[in-house]
């Protein structure tokens, strides 16, 4: 089996989650991990016996032996280290969201192709045994036709103007943070776009959604009823209510179980699968399979459905009257 030798760019928060994941698969090597900062560098390099710490993301991008970068910075940041990467030739797994809006992740699919190199958004909820498990019970009918359904996720992440939840300038607010979450969740349950999209928001202090709520309709006539937040806790699960019954997914993004019940309100079904790591592990195990075949991108995550995604997100944001100080749309 070929070893794949994965390089890891910005050394916050996700980035340590993501390395743990990495940590416990076998078949690959952390060869190196890249910081703005090289005492941030030589911490994370440490604590991951990681044998190269860059303090730019340049070298990393340029080290002939790293295969594949996972890129954990800002979203802000997330187009231009992307690009970096894709320039020199390297693989890319981006965390979510993948840039800004439809036009920078354009920029950046069409850029993957050029160069030939494998990209992808992190939406490591879609690689997750439950998730998968919640699918099959949706095609297999197991709640009949799908009429209803009620997603969060919402936290309450203090409030600091200045930080990345509410700063215009680090493209703050519950949509992009965790917005997305609910919205991918539905349309890939669904496995099609919705015909309809309405939602509102409160833009506070700092112009940033803080809580929103977003509805969509699809062709069919199912509904999804989805809110997101970053200054209020929410119920943050996933409930698909069908005909003949109802799924239960708790903290669906990152799920361990979901449950099955009849249109009675019984229990007939539970399926639990308790995470190798902390679950980032089995998009970095897809992410391995499509190096070792050649692949250039994902099937269960492929560049189509982030642009998709995107597209939702943005129609939902000019609707509220949300852009970013950062955001240079074409004429």
């Amino acid at each position: 089996m070929k070893i794949i030798r994965w390089g890891i760019l910005g050394a916050g928060h996700i980035s340590t989650k993501f390395a743990v994941a990495l940590s416990a698969i076998e078949g690959i090597e952390i060869g190196a991990i890249a910081s703005r900062s090289q005492e941030k560098a030589d911490q994370f390099a440490e604590q991951f016996h990681i044998k190269k710490a860059y303090a730019s993301y340049e070298e990393l991008v340029k080290d002939p032996e790293i295969d594949v970068i996972y890129i954990g910075t800002p979203h802000t940041e997330h187009k231009a280290n992307s690009e970096l990467c894709i320039r020199n030739g390297k693989a890319v797994l981006c965390e979510k969201p993948f840039t800004l809006n439809q036009q920078d992740s354009e920029y950046l699919i069409t850029l993957a192709k050029e160069y030939n190199v494998f990209l992808m958004e992190a939406m490591w909820t879609k690689f997750m045994p439950v998730t998968k498990t919640v699918k099959q019970w949706l095609e297999e009918k197991a709640i009949g036709k799908v009429k209803y359904f009620d997603i969060t996720f919402g936290y309450d992440g203090g409030y600091d103007v200045n930080g990345r939840l509410l700063n215009p300038e680090l493209a703050g607010g519950a949509l992009l943070d965790v917005g997305i979450y609910p919205i991918t969740y539905a349309i890939h349950m669904m496995g099609k776009l919705p015909e309809q999209i309405s939602g509102t928001a409160y833009l506070g202090q700092t112009k940033v959604d803080e809580v929103n709520a977003i509805s969509l309709r699809f062709e069919d006539g199912t509904i999804a009823m989805l809110g997101s937040a970053v200054t209020v806790d929410m119920h943050n699960q996933a409930i698909i209510v069908g005909d003949k019954g109802k799924i239960v997914v708790p903290d669906f993004w990152k799920a361990e179980s979901a449950e099955l019940y009849d249109k009675n309100g019984e229990l007939i079904n539970t399926f639990k699968m308790p995470f190798l790591a902390n679950g980032y592990e089995y998009e970095a195990e897809a992410v391995n399979a499509c190096l070792r075949e050649g692949k250039k991108e994902s099937e269960i995550v492929p560049l189509a459905d982030t642009l998709e995604i995107m597209k939702v997100m943005d129609k939902i944001r000019m609707d509220w009257g949300l852009t970013y100080p950062q955001e240079i749309f074409d004429k």
